[in-house]
């Protein structure tokens, strides 16, 4: 077993964190990582009441510690969501994507309502901020990560965020990890655990519809892209200092950096590509995934996946330990 500062803060087995991936992390899914001694995240993102009152009992129905994940300027636009998430008592919460005023704010609130606060970062002035703001966990994100992400790669993020940690907080490193090296990689670098999103993707608890999964497996590395197109045909704010790594297809190849045209045919566009997710078009839908895509291989349930990431990443470290001479 692998006992870490974020183990023992929260209280889990293993230092593996499910992301909480709007659309694919479920009640069920989280449930699941938490059973396997990992932490689950439900993704509400950007904040759909039905939801919540739907996943949030199932990653709470058979205890354990679970958490959510909310996208902070998301829930400014949405008076009463914080509250709802809240009125169910996560025993941790997950905050992105905000100033420093919403991580101020958001970050006092979870932990003045008895939750462990976790902040994701993107560069160490971030770091800085959370810090200062309370939070219990920084997860220091890469640009390798799927979905939203800034430009800093995970490998100098970590050591960069850890400088301005010095110790006080874990460190959660991600952006494409999957498997057992990358986390004995985190560990070396002196994380305390790392944070999975494309690789819960690809699993049997997930919420991903059928032909994102099928997508998943087959797709390469050399097959995503960075884009705004997603967002933009959504019509939501996201900062411009962020894109969404994604499989390519049909809408991305065609929209891919005409972002001014793409939002002034909204009205046009918008209609034929909800129809299109609604039916699991994947030309047309996001399909957010990481530069680990090239390592998803199958669909398996949630818990083998954090027991296989564990047990590869304990081989790993002792076989370097043998490498060791006094």
């Amino acid at each position: 077993m692998i006992s870490t500062k974020l183990t023992e803060l929260l209280g889990i087995d293993h230092p593996v964190v499910c992301a909480p991936m709007g659309g694919v992390t479920g009640g069920r899914l989280a449930g699941a990582v938490t059973a396997a001694g990992g932490l689950g995240l439900v993704g509400v993102s950007y904040g759909d009441p039905a939801f919540i009152d739907e996943h949030l009992p199932q990653a709470a129905a058979n205890g354990g510690v679970w958490g959510v994940g909310c996208v902070m300027f998301t829930f400014d636009e949405r008076p009463g969501l914080w509250d709802k998430v809240l009125g169910y008592a996560p025993p941790v919460v997950a905050l992105s994507f905000g100033s420093t005023a919403q991580v101020e704010k958001y970050a006092a609130g979870a932990a003045e309502a008895g939750s462990r606060v976790v902040v994701q970062v993107h560069d160490p002035d971030q770091a800085a901020v959370a810090l200062r703001a309370g939070a219990h966990v920084i997860v220091a994100q890469g640009a390798e990560a799927g979905g939203h992400h800034a430009s800093r790669t995970t490998l100098p993020l970590i050591p960069a965020v850890l400088d301005v940690t010095r110790g006080e907080v874990p460190v959660v490193a991600a952006g494409g990890f999957a498997d057992g090296r990358g986390l004995a990689a985190a560990l070396a670098l002196g994380a305390d655990g790392v944070m999975m999103g494309t690789r819960f993707a690809a699993t049997e608890e997930s919420t991903a519809s059928p032909g994102f999964k099928a997508r998943l497996v087959s797709a390469s590395t050399d097959d995503t892209v960075n884009t705004r197109s997603f967002d933009v045909v959504r019509g939501i704010p996201w900062d411009e200092r962020y894109s969404a790594r994604s499989v390519a297809n049909d809408f991305t190849r065609t929209w891919t950096g005409r972002d001014p045209e793409l939002a002034a045919r909204r009205g046009e566009i918008e209609p034929a590509w909800t129809a299109a997710v609604a039916r699991d078009d994947t030309a047309q839908r996001a399909l957010f995934a990481g530069e680990n895509v090239d390592r998803i291989h199958d669909v398996r349930p949630a818990g083998q996946v954090v027991r296989d990431v564990v047990a590869d990443a304990e081989r790993i470290l002792a076989g370097l330990s043998r490498h060791l001479r006094a």
